[in-house]
């Protein structure tokens, strides 16, 4: 049973999107609310803050796509990845933060960590899936966890 669902296509496309959920929801918000995110850009520091937002909405909108639809899966995970990690210096500088802040700071750049973690690991999945039939012999078993079948 176990199996049946690991294998199932439909889980796979609600894994992807729930994955990319926090970048696609945040990209759908700052382009939404454009001035909202132009005004997110500049409290961080982040100057011109409407290049920024511009660049921010193309990185989340694009990589989720990608990831979601399984096409380039390694560029939208390693764009995302690279955002995330970037975010930790410029965002969430838990290190140069006192007290409470300083907590949540840390706590929200250690989950970015994982979530790191998880791109990589649906970028991983991604390519072995891509290479399962091509590494499989014509009439092989077709008992690989990664079988497409």
């Amino acid at each position: 049973m176990i199996r049946s669902i690991l294998n199932n296509g439909a889980v796979e496309a609600i894994a992807r999107i729930l994955l990319c959920f926090p970048f696609w929801g945040s990209g759908l918000a700052k382009l939404i609310d454009f001035q909202g995110g132009v005004a997110e850009m500049a409290m961080f520091g982040l100057n011109p803050p409407v290049l920024f937002n511009i660049a921010v909405i193309i990185v989340q909108l694009g990589g989720s796509a990608l990831v979601i639809l399984n096409r380039w899966t390694w560029l939208g995970a390693g764009a995302l990845g690279i955002f995330t990690a970037l975010t930790i210096p410029l965002v969430h500088h838990f290190w140069s933060l006192e007290g409470e802040r300083g907590l949540v700071a840390f706590h929200t750049a250690t989950e970015h960590v994982g979530m790191i973690g998880a791109l990589v690991t649906v970028a991983i999945l991604a390519e072995r899936k891509r290479r399962a039939p091509l590494a499989q012999p014509a009439g092989g078993s077709g008992t690989s966890s990664w079988s497409t079948t």
